[in-house]
């Protein structure tokens, strides 16, 4: 199981390609808020942590096969990227519906895109097949102890920027980001609250949680946060380990604070990067004194939905 040590080593091994993203205190929601802007990451996205991280660990044999992964977009692109880096061929299947920012950005990179699936557990079931069937090396956006530990160093960065922080608000989809955050933030100290949210439209933390059977609605402006854990996921028990509770805010909420962001922040912001903003914002969590980081995890907004925001 990973574990914290696996994070500090993650941090190293990232360090000469990435740098800290920005932490940035944000008084129009209290005096004691913080963002982690993840959306001003390589890709635009937190997720090119845990790729980078799992594909450096690769040995030759792996690297040998190919890769392939399933991803709505995010860990698509920091694949892609890795894959580019490192000079190795890679298979990229995401939804059919998926932003074309998105899709525009694993071409960039070189890799092979292909739009597979209406929802993104069909396009991961997909993935799974063809690593079976092409003996191509999977890259799974969550379900792997190394792509975990490279997104862990994200609660090493805040405990750098904010030692005395009480409560970090994070998005949560697959759990690989809830996880490794919440295994390097409670080994600083058991007492800092950490809390997910899942979009209404896509429970799959909250469900887990809560022992509750909400349906995935494909059709949201947090496409980024869709889907079920896949069986067997690694992040079942860790995040029942280091979550402390879960949220759900509905696609108002969500479109609200994708504009708030916008015009009161300065950041575009996707939607399923937005969700921790719209859960204080909306009252669902609550803005109180405690020093507080929210995770905005991702920025790759198509401008048909940055129009729809600011309509």
């Amino acid at each position: 199981m990973v574990n914290a040590s696996d994070i500090l080593a993650a941090r190293e091994r990232l360090a000469g390609y990435l740098r800290p993203t920005p932490f940035e205190h944000v008084p129009q929601l209290g005096a004691n808020m913080w963002l982690k802007l993840e959306c001003a990451n390589k890709t635009h996205s937190f997720k090119i942590r845990g790729a980078l991280n799992a594909m450096l660990l690769l040995d030759d044999a792996q690297r040998a096969k190919g890769i392939v992964t399933a991803s709505s977009g995010n860990h698509a692109q920091g694949v892609a990227y890795a894959a580019h880096l490192l000079g190795l061929p890679a298979k990229i299947l995401m939804p059919s519906h998926t932003p074309k920012r998105k899709v525009d950005g694993v071409r960039r990179y070189g890799a092979e895109v292909v739009l597979f699936g209406s929802n993104y557990d069909e396009t991961e079931l997909e993935g799974r097949r063809l690593e079976q069937v092409e003996g191509r090396t999977f890259v799974s956006p969550y379900n792997d102890e190394r792509v975990i530990a490279g997104a862990g160093t994200i609660g090493l960065e805040i405990l750098d920027d904010l030692p005395e922080v009480e409560r970090v608000i994070v998005p949560a989809s697959g759990c690989g980001l809830i996880s490794g955050m919440g295994l390097a933030i409670k080994n600083q100290s058991s007492a800092i609250e950490v809390v997910g949210v899942n979009a209404l439209s896509a429970p799959a933390l909250y469900n887990w949680l809560y022992s509750e059977h909400r349906p995935q609605v494909w059709e949201t402006l947090a496409e980024a946060l869709s889907g079920e854990i896949e069986a067997g996921s690694v992040t079942f028990e860790l995040s029942k380990k280091v979550v402390d509770s879960c949220v759900l805010v509905t696609e108002e909420q969500i479109t609200h604070a994708m504009h708030w962001l916008m015009v009161n922040a300065g950041w575009i912001v996707e939607g399923g990067g937005s969700v921790g903003v719209a859960a204080l914002l909306s009252g669902v969590l609550p803005l109180d004194d405690r020093p507080t980081v929210v995770v905005i995890s991702g920025g790759n907004m198509d401008e048909a939905t940055l129009q729809r925001v600011l309509a």
